[in-house]
């Protein structure tokens, strides 16, 4: 799952694994600071000079710098039988979808920048940083929807939650005779 700051991809994919076992996340590194009344879990916290030695050493599956600040994936193991979420941003969902045969992408996009600045506002962004975040957002959007097999508008997130289970349940093997 991809999609510029502030559109709700994180409150979407928490609502999916609340109702959806076979689904496994995969939680991402930052160099950025943790936000206030950001959860502890929400990433791995680390330095750059950390997140520069795990590049190195093989250890993402993807990563890419954003706004001045690292974020990857580190290579997942999940347990058997369960589908992996990430949520990345679009230049690492890029290398993803390079390196995972039959990934699915799915952007999320908020229903206006308005809407949009007032999410980042709401979970305590700086406003330099809803500035930049809103004026990336295009940039995004439009390389996003060129690399996206789905696009959730997400306007309603309970609808929006829906949809993206129907997503994910579309690209599941059926059982025999189903």
């Amino acid at each position: 799952m991809s999609g510029p700051g502030g559109v709700g991809k994180d409150t979407i994919v928490g609502r999916l694994l609340e109702r959806d076992p076979r689904l496994w996340p995969s939680r991402s590194w930052t160099t950025r600071p943790q936000r206030v009344g950001e959860p502890e879990g929400a990433y791995t916290f680390v330095d750059r000079a950390t997140f520069e030695r795990e590049v190195a050493a093989g250890g993402f599956l993807e990563w890419a710098e954003y706004l001045g600040n690292l974020y990857g994936t580190p290579v997942p193991d999940p347990p058997p039988g369960r589908d992996i979420v990430l949520v990345i941003e679009v230049q690492g969902a890029r290398q993803v979808l390079e390196r995972v045969p039959g990934a699915v992408m799915v952007l999320v996009v908020p229903p206006s920048r308005p809407d949009q600045r007032a999410r980042l506002e709401g979970r305590g962004d700086s406003p330099g940083q809803v500035a930049r975040r809103v004026a990336k957002a295009e940039e995004e959007e439009t390389e996003g929807r060129r690399l996206a097999h789905h696009v959730v508008v997400n306007d309603d997130l309970e609808r929006a939650v829906a949809e993206v289970a129907g997503i994910l349940a579309s690209h599941r093997p059926h059982p025999e005779g189903a």
